[in-house]
């Protein structure tokens, strides 16, 4: 799997449970990427967020936006001569959508003058293949997982983050965006789902392209 020598990063990004760190792991695998991922469970407050949203939400933020910023700048900055692309399992950006989602007007002005001014040092994707599911199987696949913290997820929850990144990758124009509908794909256990999309993955970074959207109707 090659990509044009201008594509150094890039980013795949969607919903929680959407399947971002598993096909992350197989691009970076099959065009021998460094791999990043998201440090998710390293953020004190996740599990209580998830049992009082509105009680731990600035704590929660906060923490994802200054650990984001540690490990992009520590990991993305430094230019690696041994791997020809870096492969990650979101961007720096997702954090200002969580942050549209869960903190009030006060919180969030406040959260975006420091995001601002971290966002200066973090380097941006050459391509990003933004993954889209539906409530339900969103609500499926992460009680498949059963993560402990995700257990009382609220699908209206879920809806909300799938308005704010459809808003924001459907008129996203720093990088070329892939969208693709993985309702009806399976790139795990169905060897051909895969290979078609690792196929229109390498084939697009020229520009922006949409591979069976989904409509905004949930």
């Amino acid at each position: 799997m090659e990509f044009p020598q201008n594509i150094r990063y890039l980013a795949i990004e969607g919903v929680i449970g959407v399947g971002k760190s598993t096909l992350a792991k197989i691009v970076a695998e099959r065009c021998g990427g460094r791999l990043m991922l998201e440090q998710y469970e390293k953020n004190p407050f996740l599990d209580k967020f998830y049992q009082d949203r509105r009680g731990y939400a600035f704590q929660t933020q906060l923490f994802f936006l200054l650990s984001r910023h540690k490990q992009f700048a520590e990991q993305m900055n430094q230019q690696d001569l041994f791997f020809p692309l870096t492969v990650t399992d979101h961007t720096f950006d997702k954090d200002r959508i969580f942050a549209s989602a869960t903190l009030d007007e006060a919180e969030l002005s406040l959260y975006t003058r420091v995001a601002d001014v971290l966002a200066r040092d973090v380097a941006r994707p050459d391509f990003i293949v933004y993954l889209q599911a539906s409530v339900e199987v969103l609500m499926q696949r992460i009680r498949k997982r059963a993560r402990k913290m995700e257990r009382d997820i609220d699908p209206d929850y879920l809806r909300q983050l799938i308005e704010l990144y459809n808003e924001h990758f459907f008129h996203y124009a720093e990088c070329p965006v892939l969208i693709v509908n993985t309702n009806n794909i399976d790139f795990v256990k169905n060897g051909s789902d895969l290979e078609n999309l690792l196929e229109r993955i390498a084939s697009v970074p020229a520009g922006l392209t949409l591979f069976t959207p989904q409509s905004n109707e949930q």
